[in-house]
């Protein structure tokens, strides 16, 4: 074999593939790769096919190719060659699991199909280099390369067609067919590459896949990204996403977002799915969740989330810059600090630009804005939205009837279900 060049797997795909005395013994129609950890997958086996209407297969170790030309010649003689009935299973296979394939192209954070495989050969050995996502890649697959170039110089002689490949570093790439590839995506170098790239990017890679690839991309995150990733979707995605994962997994991401959200998103599933997800849920997750689906959904009360920071009575700015330190990755509100007694009655508000400075030894009461602003949990979102304009606040506690805190309630859960009302309102109307 030739030293190094390169080649695309569509010029050898269907290639006859002869023994060392030249005699045939089939068509090339697939190539396994080795995924062990290596960076570039490296070819292992020639899937073999023989036969038309009483197919054959064979595989055959890829250290017994001798040469690549007009055939693929074997060092092996054919009486050595054992076919069968079904086609070879691997983990990884060009032809089943690249060619026509979407895939995340982590550098541009996009997804795109995979029209041909660049190949690298090193002395005996085959390597994936590149994936082909252009058009001219299309084109060299479907076998018009000759004739698709000769009409293009003809009207645009200079064009970049001719010349120009879309390449995709394979070591830039995320395959998303989980069922079919596993190995290759449980990987701790495949989780790294999608860890690289921004949640609110990932989650609008996964607008442009089917509901199939959107799970198969999720399950691939890791937990911290995942939860990210969610809160990101949009109400109608998210509701997708939950019906396709399985019981476990949609019951871990419903104990991590916010109990709000959570709320919302059980709003959304069929009953029977959503009896099924809470009778699983740990059990202060499940109160949380209880009390929240007792609220109508445009209320204060079904709007609110159960996760902020409180401290008793007698607490000092001390306690209270503790409280933040320990609760940096809180999904909810940790710049302002609910002061409760016994009961859970709210006694004041600290917020943080209020004490930040403040002696660490004074009472943390003293420094609580002057009045106590809050909704009830029956207040409506329109009323909600009053008072957070009214005192520019950026969320309000929601207590009961009897001055107890439920939750509070941010801008952004307030501005979100305003569009919807809205937006709702005006589809009425059409």
């Amino acid at each position: 074999m030739d030293t190094k060049f390169f080649l695309y797997f569509s010029e050898i795909l269907g290639k006859v593939v002869r023994d060392h005395q030249n005699r045939r013994i089939g068509y090339l129609c697939d190539i396994a790769m080795k995924v062990n950890g290596e960076i570039y997958p490296k070819a292992s086996s020639l899937i073999i096919k023989r036969g038309i209407f009483r197919r054959r297969f064979s595989q055959v170790d890829w250290e017994q190719v001798s040469d690549i030309g007009d055939f693929i010649k074997l060092k092996t003689a054919i009486h050595q060659i054992a076919y069968q009935k079904q086609r070879p299973k691997y983990d990884f296979n060009l032809c089943l699991d690249i060619l026509d394939q979407q895939i995340v192209d982590i550098d541009n954070r996009k997804v795109v199909r995979v029209n041909d495989v660049h190949m690298l050969r090193v002395d005996n050995h085959l390597y994936l280099a590149h994936v082909d996502v252009g058009t001219r890649g299309l084109v060299r697959r479907l076998g018009w390369t000759k004739w698709v170039d000769a009409i293009v110089r003809i009207f645009s002689p200079h064009s970049a067609f001719l010349s120009q490949e879309d390449f995709i570093s394979w070591k830039n790439t995320q395959v998303l067919n989980l069922g079919r590839v596993k190995n290759v995506l449980r990987l701790d170098v495949a989780r790294q590459r999608l860890a690289q790239i921004p949640a609110i990017d990932l989650a609008d890679i996964m607008k442009d896949l089917d509901k199939f690839e959107k799970v198969h991309l999720f399950q691939s995150l890791d937990a911290a990204l995942q939860q990210k990733v969610f809160a990101d979707l949009s109400n109608s995605l998210q509701t997708e996403l939950i019906e396709q994962l399985d019981v476990k997994e949609a019951v871990t991401l419903l104990e991590n977002i916010p109990s709000d959200e959570a709320a919302d998103l059980l709003l959304r599933l069929p009953k029977r799915r959503t009896k099924q997800l809470m009778k699983l849920v740990g059990t202060k997750t499940s109160k949380k969740l209880s009390k929240l689906l007792g609220f109508s959904k445009n209320s204060a009360g079904g709007l609110m989330t159960t996760e902020y920071l409180s401290l008793p009575h007698n607490a000092l700015v001390k306690d209270a810059l503790q409280k933040i330190k320990e609760n940096t990755q809180l999904a909810g509100n940790v710049y302002n600090i609910y002061i409760i007694d016994e009961q859970n009655h709210l006694l004041g508000i600290a917020a943080l630009r209020n004490f930040i400075n403040a002696d660490p030894e004074t009472p943390l009461l003293s420094t609580c804005v002057p009045h106590k602003i809050f909704v009830r949990t029956s207040d409506g979102v329109e009323q909600v939205a009053v008072l957070l304009e009214k005192y520019k606040f950026s969320v309000i506690p929601v207590l009961n009837e009897e001055d107890i805190l439920q939750g509070v309630i941010t801008g952004d859960d307030v501005m979100e279900e305003l569009i919807s009302l809205a937006w709702s309102k005006y589809k009425e109307k059409l």
